[in-house]
């Protein structure tokens, strides 16, 4: 199934934006599309110069968003050139070309990185356990960073408190709600509620780390090495990045699970080796995970008309997300 976020693109387009990215000169030998993914278009190709890039293009002009997805292409850009600049030792694409077009609008074209997704080779008779504890110790190294507000950039939902920012997400999604009439087993005053019952577990947040975001399995690559053992290789899919309490990041990677419920798990042992701070999971952090989940929940829920899911074409999803919202709201105890 193709979004409606996504443009129609052929071998021809890829070759235009590639001569406007790097001279007219430059030539695609071979090239096709990257599945996997549900808001840009994005494709590889094959250079004349001998260099295999990514090009990712942003939805035309004037498709509807969720709010915290506008400047997303940009917003990539800047994430990777960030985590390159300050902490060199996680593996991301390099930045090769950012640009505008008044045909083909803003696209990102960046090095392929080696490797295969987690979710194409994780339970296949690979142990992945040691790319998991790589993506521990890559992630401690992202949190290292710290930004100067929490939350988003480029004037989307952000605050100068955790808790502020955290809000202010929340109440973005629940308007991206309300504009594509998506039922949700949550209101915005509920949701209030639980954010003033537990407001001091996230106040406890005080320096705004530098977040990936959205580390599931899908946007996280790895390779064997030398000994035959999967290895991290690189983070892609950058463009969801914000700042914000490191815990938010141990969410996405263990999606539909609860992360303090496995806590030998490698992503963990990775973690704890590579962090500044100590990894505790006693009850506030819990808390806060499941403020976390409940955010992610909510948001895999409000994007399926933006990306034209449909119960027909995606079966049980709503219905399934509705569970564990309600399970999140649950444990954050009653409204």
């Amino acid at each position: 199934m193709v979004s409606p976020t996504q443009r129609p693109f052929t071998t021809d387009d890829v070759a235009y934006l590639v001569r406007a990215s790097f001279g007219p000169r430059s030539r695609v030998l071979e090239a096709g599309p990257l599945t996997g993914g549900g808001y840009a278009t994005v494709w590889w190709a094959s250079l004349d110069d001998d260099r295999r890039v990514v090009l990712k293009v942003a939805p035309p002009a004037g498709t509807p968003l969720l709010r915290y997805e506008r400047g997303l292409c940009a917003a990539e850009a800047r994430y990777f050139r960030l985590v390159a600049e300050r902490a060199p030792q996680v593996p991301v694409p390099a930045v090769l070309h950012h640009g505008t077009d008044p045909a083909y609008g803003e696209w990102l074209v960046t090095a392929m990185l080696p490797g295969r997704s987690l979710y194409e080779v994780s339970g296949r008779g690979v142990d992945d356990g040691p790319a998991r504890y790589d993506l521990g110790v890559a992630l401690a190294a992202l949190h290292r960073v710290t930004g100067d507000r929490f939350g988003y950039d480029g004037g989307r939902a952000s605050g100068a408190t955790w808790r502020a920012a955290f809000t202010a997400m929340l109440d973005a999604l629940l308007a991206d709600a309300a504009d594509w009439n998506v039922p949700l087993p949550v209101t915005r005053d509920d949701l209030h509620a639980l954010v003033r019952r537990h407001a001091d577990v996230l106040d406890e947040v005080r320096r705004p780390a530098l977040l990936h975001f959205d580390c599931w399995d899908g946007n996280v690559l790895a390779a064997p090495d030398a000994h035959g053992r999967l290895r991290l290789c690189g983070l892609v899919d950058g463009e969801r990045y914000l700042y914000g309490d490191p815990l938010l990041d141990l969410v996405s990677p263990r999606l539909f699970r609860r992360v303090e419920d496995e806590p030998d798990h490698p992503l963990l042992d990775g973690y704890r080796a590579a962090s500044a701070e100590p990894l505790v999971l006693d009850d506030s952090a819990r808390r806060r995970l499941a403020l976390y989940r409940l955010h992610l929940y909510l948001l895999m829920t409000v994007e399926m008309p933006s990306r034209g899911m449909t119960p027909g074409s995606h079966p049980g999803r709503h219905d399934r997300l509705a569970v564990l919202l309600g399970e999140e709201i649950g444990a954050l105890g009653p409204v």
